[in-house]
């Protein structure tokens, strides 16, 4: 894979525009608080010190009841375990390295790469725009090798893997 320009700690003269939901950018950054605390634990169950969604709500400014229908999405998609209670609070169902920008992604949004609301594979273009349909494909390949590289664990602790 060829290694990038920021690696080298150049910058591309390109602008590149990302798109992700409000969603997406309040989960993400639900699971990196989250993943930042999972080291202080040091070696302790995260059961035994969950965290609030007000905590995380407050940390990373992101509105409380949106903040609380992002957790349970991700709970549901095991990314994150719960407990209720005065004791309760959220943290990792798994270690922070096993959780990839990816699988939040597609947790919150759904598939990573859609033209129209369609896989790029499932298009069905006709005539000489069949080539885009490979040029579709290939951006959803390459953006899902580099998200999938990136772990929460990358992200917490600011070390990323590229």
């Amino acid at each position: 894979m060829p290694r990038s320009a920021w690696e080298h700690g150049q910058r591309s003269d390109k602008v590149v525009h990302v798109r992700l939901s409000a969603r997406v950018d309040y989960a993400i950054r639900a699971v990196i608080e989250l993943a930042s605390v999972e080291p202080v634990l040091a070696g302790k169950p995260p059961a035994d010190f969950p965290i609030t969604s007000e905590r995380i709500a407050k940390a990373q400014e992101i509105p409380p009841k949106f903040l609380e229908s992002i957790l349970l999405q991700l709970r549901r998609g095991g990314v994150v375990n719960a407990q209720r209670g005065p004791e309760g609070g959220y943290w990792l169902a798994r270690p922070a390295s096993e959780i990839t920008l990816a699988a939040v992604i597609e947790i919150i949004d759904g598939p990573l790469s859609q033209v129209r609301g369609q896989l790029p594979a499932d298009l069905g273009y006709q005539g000489p725009a069949q080539t885009l349909q490979k040029v579709w494909i290939a951006v959803e390949a390459q953006e899902r090798t580099m998200l999938e590289q990136v772990t929460f664990e990358h992200l917490a602790s600011g070390s990323l893997p590229f």
